[in-house]
C-alpha cells in the first residue's frame, strides 16, 4: 500500500481521504482487532450527561461518530478527556451548559445522535435543542418516535427554522409508551429519559438488541432500576440522583460481521480479534449455510471460506433476527455463490443502493422495491421492505464507484477487492464513522491499494 494521505485525515463529510485506487484479486488474511460497538460507545457517552460524578468509558474505537459525540458534549460544557490506557474517556458533566442551536449544528451535521441528548438535557437544564439531523442516507428514519415518547413525559416540543427546541417545564414523568415497531433509537430515547423521571415508566415493544442491553447495564451502573420482561416490555423505575460508571463496552458486532464477509467474499481468512460468539449467534447461522468456515476462540473468531459459496435466503430484523447491518457485506460474498440468493430488507427501505455499483462490476443482481412474498418468509410483511435477489457466481470487474453509506460503503471497499483490475473508491471517508483505522486494517490484511485523494 502506498499511502499518500494520514488516515487521520479522513473525513466523513468530503476533503482528503476520500478516495482510494484498490487492486483486488487477491485474499485478505490475517487478524484485525474490533473495540466498542459505535452503536453503545456514542450512546453511552451521552448518558454520562446524567451523572452527578465523572464516568469512565473503556474500549472506546476512534471512529468519526465519537468524535461528533464528544464535540457537541464538550459544546455544552462536559469535559472529555482521554484516560492513560488507549481507548478509555473520562467525562465530567459537572460544568453543563446549555449550547446555541450554531453550535450543536456546527458539530452535528454527520450524526444524528443530538435527538438523544433530549431527556438528559431536559433533565439536567430544563431544555434541548437539536438542529436537522443528518446521518446515512439508507432511508427515512422519521424522528416521531422520539418526539411523541418525549411529549409522553411531558416535554413541550415546538418547532422553528433552526430546528426542534424541547423544554419540560413542570419537569419529566413516568409514562406509558408503547412503539409502533422497536426502534432502536427510541428505545434508547426513552431509557435515557426515563430514568430520572418521577414515577414508573413502561415502555412496550422496545428494541432489545445487545446494545441496548449494554446501555441499560450503563445506567444500572449508575444507580437507575431497569427491568427487562417478557416481550419486549421494559420498565423504568425513575430515581432522584445517578452517579458516574465504569463500564468496557460490548464488542463491534457489526464490524465483527463485516470482516467475516471479507473473508468471505475474497476466499481469505481473518481472525477477529475480541468478536464474540453469543451476540453473533443470528449471523453465524446464516455465514455457515452461506458456506463459510469460523473457529471461536477465547480471544475472538477465526472466519474462512469453505470448500464452496451456496445461496441462501435472509430476512433481515430486529434482534434477536438478522441485523440490517450485516445484508450488505454478505450481498458482495453472495455474489460469488453457485445459485440464487435472496435478501430481504425489512428494517430500512432504502438500503439496496449501494448493489448499483456491484453491477456495474459485473455482478447479477435485481432490486424489487416492492418487496417479494413466499410461503417460507418468517418476518412479517412491511410496507417499505424491499428485496435483492442475486445471481452467481459472477466474476467481479474494476471499476468506478461512489461510496452511498457507511455499510454501503465498506461494501464497495470490499467488492473492489473481489474484483479483477483496479477499482477507484470515492467518498470512502464515511467508513470512518464506523471502522477505526480501516486503511491499516486493511494493510494488515494484505489488501492492495492507494489513497489518492
Amino acid at each position: 500500500m502506498k499511502t499518500l494521505l494520514n488516515e487521520s485525515s479522513v473525513s466523513p463529510s468530503g476533503g482528503s481521504g476520500e478516495i482510494l485506487a484498490i487492486r483486488g484479486g487477491r485474499p485478505l488474511r490475517g487478524r484485525v482487532e474490533v473495540k466498542g460497538a459505535k452503536n453503545l460507545v456514542t450512546k453511552a457517552m451521552v448518558a454520562a450527561l446524567l451523572g452527578e460524578t465523572p464516568s469512565i468509558l473503556r474500549d472506546v474505537p476512534s471512529i468519526s461518530d465519537v468524535k461528533v459525540v464528544r464535540s457537541l458534549l464538550e459544546v455544552h460544557g462536559v469535559s472529555v478527556q482521554e484516560g492513560e490506557v488507549e481507548g478509555e474517556l473520562i467525562l465530567d458533566p459537572s460544568g453543563a451548559v446549555a449550547a446555541h442551536f450554531e453550535e450543536i449544528d456546527a458539530h452535528a451535521g454527520a450524526s444524528r445522535i443530538p435527538i438523544l441528548f433530549c431527556g438528559p438535557l431536559l433533565h439536567l437544564l430544563g431544555e434541548a435543542l437539536i438542529p436537522d439531523l443528518g446521518g446515512c442516507r439508507i432511508g427515512d428514519r422519521p424522528i416521531n418516535f422520539h418526539m411523541d415518547a418525549l411529549r409522553a413525559f411531558g416535554a413541550i416540543v415546538d418547532k422553528s427554522y433552526e430546528g426542534i427546541r424541547i423544554t419540560a417545564p413542570n419537569g419529566l414523568t413516568g409514562a406509558h409508551i408503547e412503539l409502533p415497531y422497536p426502534s432502536v433509537g427510541a428505545t434508547e430515547q426513552v431509557l435515557l429519559t426515563a430514568v430520572k423521571a418521577k414515577g414508573t415508566t413502561e415502555l412496550k415493544n422496545a428494541a432489545i438488541e445487545p446494545e441496548i442491553m449494554d446501555l441499560i447495564a450503563v445506567l444500572q451502573k449508575m444507580g437507575a432500576i431497569i427491568t427487562v420482561e417478557p416481550n419486549r416490555v421494559i420498565y423504568i423505575e425513575g430515581v432522584d440522583e445517578l452517579r458516574g460508571y465504569d463500564h468496557r463496552a460490548i464488542f463491534d458486532r457489526n464490524e465483527a460481521a463485516s470482516w467475516a464477509c471479507a473473508a468471505l467474499a475474497t476466499d481469505g481468512e481473518i481472525f477477529v480479534g475480541g468478536a464474540k460468539q453469543q451476540d453473533m449467534l443470528t449471523f453465524l447461522n446464516v455465514f455457515r449455510k452461506a458456506g463459510g468456515w469460523f473457529d471461536v476462540r477465547e480471544d475472538g473468531i477465526l472466519f474462512r471460506r469453505g470448500a464452496k459459496l451456496t445461496p441462501v435466503v435472509v430476512e433481515t430484523d430486529v434482534h434477536p433476527g438478522f441485523m440490517t447491518d450485516w445484508q450488505q457485506p454478505l450481498i458482495v460474498a453472495l455474489t460469488q455463490a453457485e445459485g440464487e440468493s435472496v435478501v430481504h430488507e425489512t428494517v430500512y427501505e432504502n438500503r439496496f443502493g449501494f448493489t448499483e455499483a456491484l453491477v456495474k462490476m459485473g455482478a447479477d443482481i435485481v432490486v424489487h422495491p416492492r418487496g417479494l412474498e413466499g410461503d417460507y418468509r418468517r418476518v412479517a410483511r412491511r410496507e417499505l421492505e424491499q428485496a435483492a435477489v442475486i445471481h452467481g457466481p459472477t466474476p467481479l470487474h474494476g471499476a468506478r464507484i461512489e461510496v452511498p453509506d457507511l455499510r454501503g460503503g465498506y461494501s464497495h471497499v470490499i467488492a473492489a477487492l473481489t474484483a479483477e483490475g483496479e477499482s477507484v473508491v470515492s467518498g470512502v471517508g464515511i467508513i470512518s464513522r464506523g471502522y477505526e483505522k480501516f486503511f491499516a486494517k486493511l494493510e494488515a490484511l494484505g489488501a492492495d491499494f492507494d489513497v489518492i485523494g
